[in-house]
C-alpha cells in the first residue's frame, strides 16, 4: 500500500517492507536505464534484476515512464543534497563556484555516462511529461549556482554587465558539452581524469566570469596592500625602543 505525495507527485510506501521494495526497484531501474536508455529498458528486465515479478513493479509504479522519472528525480536529489551539504559556506565566491563545478562533474561522471545520456536525451524529448519533471529538477539543482553568482555580482567578484540567466548558461553549457563528449564517446573517466577536467573547466569559466576590469582592480588592490604594509613597517621602525 502507498500514499501519494502531492508535493512531488511521488508515491510514498506506507510500510518498511514496501519502502525497501521500492528502493530495490529504483536501484534495478537505475542500472537498466543507465545501460540501455529509456527505449531499450523494459519493466520485465527491471523486475528480473530486482528479483520480483513484473506485476510487483506495477503495484508501486504506474509504468516505465513513472519509474524512469523517479530514477532521474532521485539522482538529482543526490546531486542537490551534495551541493547543499558540502558547499563551503564560509569560503570565497571562487571556492564555492569551484565546489559546484567539481561536484557536478564528479557526480555526473563517476558512475559512468549511462544516466548522463538518459537525462540529456530525455530532457530534450517533448513528447511526454518527463521533460516537465526535468525542468523543475534542473531549476532546483541550478539554484545553488545562481545564489553563488548573485553573491559574486554583489561583491564585485563576478561581472555584473551580464544577466544571471546568461551567466548560468555560460557555466552549465560547457559542463554539458563535457558530459555529452564523454557520453557519445562512451568513455568512462577515472577519478584523476574527472578532477583534472574539473580543474581546467573551473579556471576557464572563472576567467570568463571576471569583471572586464578585474586585472586592473587586482593590481590596484595589490598596490594598496604593499603601500599599507610599507607604512606599517615604517611606523614600527619609528617607534622609540624601550
Amino acid at each position: 500500500m502507498s500514499t501519494q505525495n502531492s508535493g512531488t507527485g511521488r508515491r510514498t510506501p506506507a510500510g518498511v517492507k514496501s519502502q525497501q521494495r521500492v528502493r530495490e526497484i529504483l536501484q534495478a531501474g537505475r542500472d537498466v536505464f543507465a545501460e540501455k536508455g529509456y527505449d531499450g529498458a523494459t519493466s520485465a528486465e527491471i523486475a528480473q534484476r530486482a528479483g520480483i515479478s513484473e506485476a510487483t513493479v506495477f503495484s508501486y509504479f504506474s509504468g516505465k515512464r513513472e519509474l524512469c522519472a523517479r530514477v532521474i528525480a532521485d539522482w538529482y536529489d543526490e546531486i542537490i543534497d551534495a551541493f547543499e551539504s558540502g558547499l563551503p559556506r564560509e569560503g570565497s565566491v571562487k571556492q564555492q563556484f569551484a565546489f559546484i563545478v567539481r561536484t557536478h562533474l564528479r557526480l555526473m561522471l563517476v558512475n559512468g555516462t549511462g544516466l548522463c545520456s538518459l537525462v540529456l536525451s530525455e530532457g530534450r524529448t517533448k513528447q511526454h511529461d518527463l521533460s516537465d519533471t526535468l525542468t523543475e529538477l534542473q531549476r532546483r539543482y541550478t539554484a545553488p549556482l545562481m545564489d553563488v553568482l548573485a553573491r559574486g555580482q554583489a561583491l564585485g567578484h563576478i561581472r555584473a554587465d551580464v544577466p544571471l540567466r546568461l551567466l548560468r548558461s555560460l557555466v552549465f553549457g560547457p559542463m554539458e558539452h563535457v558530459l555529452w563528449d564523454a557520453t557519445l564517446a562512451r568513455r568512462r573517466l577515472n577519478q584523476t581524469q574527472i578532477e583534472t577536467t574539473a580543474d581546467e573547466l573551473v579556471d576557464v569559466l572563472w576567467a570568463a566570469l571576471q569583471p572586464p576590469d578585474a586585472p586592473l582592480a587586482a593590481l590596484r588592490q595589490f598596490r594598496q596592500e604593499v603601500e599599507d604594509a610599507s607604512r606599517r613597517y615604517d611606523a614600527s621602525r619609528a617607534e622609540p625602543s624601550t
